[in-house]
């Protein structure tokens, strides 16, 4: 790759370094210019820039990324589109990361221009929530060293996802004269926040005396239910590997493995097992609902990871877990998430400029214009689908019988698109971080190009409204941030939100867009007709 200031008559193709605003030029870094830019550029008399150009030996940084994050990526990982020579992997459920630890070492070493950044091996994730991110720091990486990297990742999965599933536990706790119910009650509640968090259920839940005999008796009694784990806490703290509930384990024809884990707070966990079934001597830690070392444990059997006395020696490094003086942490460090994006499908229209046809069931490769719309918004990675309805509204039902969506009629859809907008936004889920709105007449638009719009999209970065482009043309779909949309409810008539757009010219990403799909719009037969003309000669 070659960096440098370049005279105009040279700057065609080349990715611009740095963002750019002069009248009539708005560029932002990364764009690769086209001609028409160049001129652009020319016009706002700009004579020279600051840009990289290409060479044989490089792949650009957005293929790059997702080319390593794909090589990277195991059982129960998503892969996002990339942007800005950033590829991010994410949960498909709840559970723990699992990060091959020597293979990321191994890759971040082989070139500068190649990160890899993960979870800790073991930290859990909740659904969506993200595992890793592969970064291209310049605006190309070396062929070469890509392949290395791939090579590496290869070999085994460097990051990979163990789902949760559902525990069925059992708490036996012992008591002892001068022990309040509401402790004991409190416990039992904490126990049970836990094993919901994981997915799972307190399912036999027991109190009985600190005596070995009454213990043991009550832990059959959860092996007879069927239960695993269980979980036994004491009044009192276990303190030797022949204390009461040891001794009860031992009784019930049980093992001891592990009597002690280097995880402060934990210290005084107990691993054992009756047969098949894991029993856990809880340390008096456990009757909060703050972190401590059980939590690392009943992580790992939901995710269906088995614990040994190994397992629990290796946790030292990093099991420091109590409160020390610190400053006040920084607001918003809590590791990100993939973005809560719903899909607005606007399919409500009169399609009077494609009359006397309804332009929504006119076919394309077989298939209706609303479910080629449809299906660019629930294949993609958006969290959620909503399709506004209103000419005919029975008859799209039927179109998109099958179709994972949520319908929403409006009734005022003669009124124009922003009535269909504003009923849209009505459906939102709450806890929406923006949506992308799709014309149901755009066959070309693809859950690929929704999944890049995804990816752009980050508001603390200035991307809250991300539109699909191509050669610096901005087309559809567009994806608008939550903080926009009452404005785009208060619009009114035959107006989209493209005023907006002007009005916000700030918070504007285009998204560069591999082909034409995102400008090609069927709303008249003169439109059907040339679209049709084109497959035939593609064909």
């Amino acid at each position: 790759m070659r960096f440098g200031t370049l005279p105009l008559d040279r700057a065609e193709g080349a990715v611009l370094a740095h963002s750019l605003k002069r009248p009539g030029v708005a560029f932002r870094k990364g764009r690769r210019l086209s001609a028409d830019d160049v001129a652009a550029l020319r016009q706002a008399g700009i004579s020279d820039i600051v840009a990289a150009q290409f060479d044989d030996g490089d792949v650009l940084e957005d293929a790059a990324a997702k080319a390593l994050a794909q090589a990277l990526a195991g059982p129960g990982v998503v892969v996002a589109a990339p942007f800005t020579g950033r590829c991010n992997l994410f949960a498909a459920a709840p559970g723990l990361a699992r990060i091959d630890t020597a293979a990321i070492a191994a890759i971040n070493a082989i070139d500068e221009a190649i990160t890899v950044a993960t979870l800790a091996d073991y930290a859990p994730a909740p659904q969506r929530g993200m595992l890793a991110t592969i970064k291209i720091i310049p605006f190309a990486a070396p062929k070469a060293a890509l392949a290395a990297c791939i090579a590496i990742a290869e070999k085994r999965p460097g990051v990979s996802l163990a789902p949760y599933s559902a525990l069925r536990a059992a708490l036996v706790q012992t008591t002892l004269p001068g022990i309040k119910d509401s402790v004991l009650d409190g416990t039992e509640a904490a126990t049970a926040a836990r094993l919901a968090s994981l997915g799972g259920t307190l399912a036999h839940v027991r109190r009985t005396a600190h005596a070995v005999d009454a213990l043991a008796r009550e832990i059959g009694a959860a092996v007879a239910a069927q239960c695993d784990p269980i979980l036994v806490l004491g009044a009192s703290a276990i303190v030797d590997r022949h204390d009461v509930i040891p001794a009860a384990i031992a009784a019930s024809g049980g093992t001891i493995e592990r009597f002690g884990m280097p995880v402060d707070p934990g210290n005084l966990l107990l691993l054992g097992r009756i047969g098949t079934v894991r029993v856990i001597g809880l340390p008096g830690c456990a009757r909060s609902p703050k972190l401590n070392g059980f939590d690392w444990v009943l992580q790992r059997f939901a995710a269906g990871i088995d614990v040994d006395a190994a397992a629990i020696a290796a946790m030292g490094v990093g099991g420091l877990l109590a409160e020390i003086p610190r400053p006040t942490p920084r607001a918003g460090t809590e590791a990100p998430s993939a973005p809560r994006i719903t899909a607005l499908v606007l399919a409500a229209g009169k399609s009077s400029r494609m009359a006397p046809a309804n332009k929504l069931f006119v076919e394309i490769d077989g298939r209706s214009l609303i479910d080629h719309a449809v299906a660019a918004a629930t294949g993609s990675q958006a969290a959620a689908t909503i399709v506004v309805l209103g000419n005919e509204a029975a008859r799209a039902r039927a179109a998109l019988a099958g179709r994972s969506a949520t319908f929403v009629e409006n009734p005022d859809y003669a009124s124009g698109l922003a009535s269909s907008l504003r009923a849209g936004l009505g459906a939102v889920p709450a806890d929406c971080d923006g949506v992308v709105v799709l014309l149901a007449d755009m066959p070309g638009v693809t859950p690929a190009h929704v999944d890049r719009l995804i990816a752009a999209f980050s508001p603390l970065e200035g991307r809250a409204i991300c539109v699909a482009a191509r050669n610096g043309k901005r087309g559809n779909p567009v994806l608008w941030a939550k903080h926009f949309f009452a404005e785009m409810a208060a619009l009114d008539g035959d107006q989209g939100a493209r005023s907006l757009i002007r009005r916000h010219e700030d918070a504007v990403c285009e998204v560069d867009m591999p082909d034409d799909g995102v400008l090609t719009d069927l709303d008249t037969p003169e439109a059907l007709g040339a679209y049709r003309a084109a497959q035939g000669k593609s064909a």
